[in-house]
């Protein structure tokens, strides 16, 4: 934690240095942040309970108990954010620009380890925007919720940062977007767990293709967005004679998936929707993944197919200083297109039917203040797989009653 603070020290020293360098400016943002919540159970909730998902399954003890039936909470601090903006000299005739964002959600055996959230190079010419960098995923997009959990609407809003190449457009009221994507601290599941070698070995950054309208207040837009990984690259096969034996592979899983949205917002009011055919977007926080739909029975190599999740919300918020949010999504498995050879998957959730979800929050905002209060009821129905076509059966449901209070100042 000292090291921490002598990083940021320093940092905020050497731009003071430098904020009278020719033709850079310097523009230092951020918030500390304070959640205090309350869950009625156990959760899939990564950053130490912050980042809440949906309630875990029951977990019986030998008398019948649900362990997981069991209260939680805490307060913490460590999503506090520091960010600069920084705006360089023209090259061509293209502005240049620069963002880097840290805050203590590290992603390791400490939450409080300083993390980079954003880091970013751009050129902006009249009509098109260059940015290499890591930034937010455009599946994450401009239409997002509006409450007050840290997860911002997942898992049924797409949340993910990762290093990319975006290509922007700009003409007029249509706006094209062309990335692609290399993942980092979000990373696809497999074989070995979460990890970013799924990727890297298929030597294919992942790609978006999207579009966007907007005009007085109105926008509406939709997406494409392709994915494949590698999951394996060798097998290690023990035959009738009981020796082990190993075989390289070249094993792939390709699937695309879409999404649309819209918003509309006033002086008071907003509404914004969101609804995607999500297919492997795990690393978004998005419940998915994919199963096995052959093995070969000599070396091992198997063939793979992937989950399909229809997943959709909708938000409303009205007021100013006082302000009403009111959000709801709703997540459904819809199954794979082979049949499954195994009961193994690789992903999240895939023993979860459906998630519907509410939100309930109040909040009281001045300039430089935020005070809300939230209350998140999620049901998730988990059950059986079956393998015919990898949906879920035989289903029960499991609640969590969340409440949350947060207070944050912004500088």
């Amino acid at each position: 934690m000292r090291n921490t603070i002598v990083l940021i020290v320093l940092l905020a020293f050497s731009c003071s240095i430098t904020a009278q360098k020719k033709n850079f400016s310097y523009h230092f943002y951020g918030f500390v942040r304070g959640d205090l919540f309350y869950n009625t159970r156990a959760n899939q909730a990564p950053v130490d309970g912050n980042f809440y998902l949906y309630p875990l399954d029951h977990d019986f003890d030998s008398k019948g108990n649900d362990i997981n039936a069991t209260p939680n909470g805490s307060f913490y601090t460590f999503t506090t954010r520091l960010g600069v903006d920084m705006k360089g000299p023209n090259i061509g005739k293209a502005k240049s620009s620069a963002k880097v964002e840290v805050d203590f959600g590290g992603f390791s055996l400490s939450t409080t380890m300083i993390r980079i959230r954003q880091a970013y190079v751009a050129l902006d010419w009249r009509h098109v925007n260059l940015l290499i960098g890591h930034t937010w995923h455009p599946l994450f997009g401009s239409v997002v919720p509006d409450v007050l959990n840290l997860s911002t609407g997942a898992p049924f809003q797409p949340f993910n940062r990762e290093p990319q190449i975006a290509l922007r457009f700009n003409s007029g009221k249509m706006n094209f977007t062309a990335s692609a994507l290399w993942q980092l601290q979000y990373m696809s599941s497999g074989p070995e767990g979460l990890s970013e070698n799924y990727l890297k070995n298929s030597c294919l950054p992942e790609f978006y293709l999207g579009a966007d309208y907007r005009s007085k207040g109105f926008t509406a837009g939709a997406g494409i967005h392709f994915i494949s990984l590698k999951p394996r690259t060798h097998t290690t096969v023990v035959d009738e004679t009981g020796t082990q034996q190993r075989f390289k592979v070249n094993e792939r899983m390709t699937t695309f998936s879409c999404e649309a949205h819209l918003e509309y917002k006033s002086i008071q009011w907003r509404f914004a929707a969101k609804t995607i055919l999500a297919s492997c977007l795990d690393h978004t926080a998005l419940l998915g993944g994919y199963g096995i739909s052959n093995i070969d029975p000599v070396t091992g190599e198997q063939e793979y197919t992937p989950m399909r999740h229809s997943t959709s919300w909708m938000n409303f918020t009205y007021g100013n200083k006082w302000k009403a949010h009111i959000y709801a999504g709703y997540t459904k498995k819809l199954g794979c297109n082979k049949a499954l050879v195994s009961a193994e998957q690789y992903g999240m959730g895939l023993n979860i039917d459906q998630i519907c979800s509410f939100n309930l929050a109040f909040s009281y905002n001045l300039p430089h203040w935020q005070i809300g209060l939230e209350y998140v009821p999620t049901t998730a129905w988990y059950g059986d797989t079956d393998l015919s076509n990898g949906r879920v059966i035989n289903t029960h449901d499991v609640t969590n009653h969340r409440i949350l209070g947060l207070v944050m100042y912004y500088f």
